[in-house]
């Protein structure tokens, strides 16, 4: 059980220091401890783990615009963040990890501004049908975290000039826009502020989970380690990653979100393949590689080696049943 509550704000928003500190804390979370983090990011697009950076994003544009791309360590989507947006994460481990309770606390806080909040779909909150707060998730041994967003008053034509979300995705979800789908907490409660909501969140932390929590300050004692992370995170190869020549791309959206296979073909083999998705279980990514490379680019052999594929996850399982049954659909 959770016997010691840790609430942490950060006080700058570099993008990839904040994600340092989250994958810090996530690495030295103690067993019986639950951590909340909230933080900020300024001008700044986030990618799910294993998105494609320039099928998501106008990179370039971003970029000479004074933006920020960064890469999360968790699956899901990308995502916009600007001063209207406060960042949280729940740090916890496995045996007192619980979504509902981690969301029971942002839900509880949006309400004491007498806002009623739904749950919805794989990853989101809602306030009369639409997103306020997308959330993802992360796991790797028995340390986890929920990270999300909560949008007070983020500048919309700002998000919808950067993000290029899919046609697909789009039609899945029965809007036809980004900013259709998304709603400010500022137009119901105009006297909203960041600092309010900071406030309002660790209270109801506080409440959910029946204690009081110690308020530290990472900036104050920073590990060394943070700023090696920071330069990782920062770098052109984590938030790019690596680009094939590829011959063949194969692309379909389940109900657990897209994913797309782009293949570089020679001379009857696979002889490369990157895997991108915006699923929320980023592992099955990559380990379609680890199965696919070398074999011959033929469907039969291509659905039988993933057919050996196991994982301890039944929702990972499920997810790899998909694929193959949408493969054996597509005409070769």
């Amino acid at each position: 059980m959770v016997n010691k509550l840790t609430y942490i704000e950060s006080e700058q928003y570099n993008p990839y220091k904040n994600l340092a500190v989250e994958e810090y804390l996530f690495f030295h979370c103690q067993k019986e401890e639950c951590i909340l983090y909230l933080w900020q990011n300024q001008h700044t697009v986030v990618i799910g783990r294993n998105q494609n950076a320039w099928a998501e994003c106008l990179t370039e544009k971003l970029e000479n615009e004074g933006g920020y791309l960064a890469r999360r360590l968790s699956g899901g989507g990308a995502v916009y963040h600007d001063l209207g947006n406060l960042n949280f994460t729940f740090l916890v481990n496995e045996e007192n990890y619980n979504v509902d309770r981690q969301l029971e606390v942002i839900q509880k806080a949006v309400a004491k501004f007498g806002v009623c909040t739904e749950k919805s779909g794989r990853n989101d909150i809602l306030i009369n049908g639409r997103k306020f707060s997308g959330n993802a998730f992360y796991k790797e041994g028995s340390r986890c975290y929920h990270h999300g967003t909560i949008m007070l008053d983020v500048k919309l034509d700002e998000m919808s000039k950067y993000l290029t979300v899919s046609k697909e995705k789009l039609q899945s979800k029965g809007v036809n826009s980004v900013k259709s789908r998304v709603v400010n907490i500022k137009e119901l409660v105009p006297d909203i502020t960041v600092d309010r909501m900071k406030e309002a969140l660790r209270e109801a932390f506080e409440e959910v989970y029946g204690g009081q929590a110690e308020v530290l300050s990472m900036e104050k004692s920073e590990p060394a380690e943070v700023n090696n992370i920071t330069e990782r995170l920062g770098s052109w190869n984590w938030k790019f990653g690596r680009k094939i020549p590829f011959d063949e791309t194969l692309t379909h959206r389940f109900n657990w979100g897209q994913i797309s296979l782009d293949m570089c073909v020679q001379e009857g083999r696979i002889a490369d393949i990157i895997v991108y998705t915006d699923a929320l279980k980023p592992a099955i990514a990559e380990e379609i590689p680890k199965y696919l490379k070398g074999i011959k680019y033929k469907k039969d052999n291509i659905c039988t080696e993933l057919g050996l594929y196991w994982s301890e996850d039944d929702g990972e399982n499920q997810m790899m049943k998909d694929i193959i049954a949408w493969l054996k659909t597509v005409e070769w």
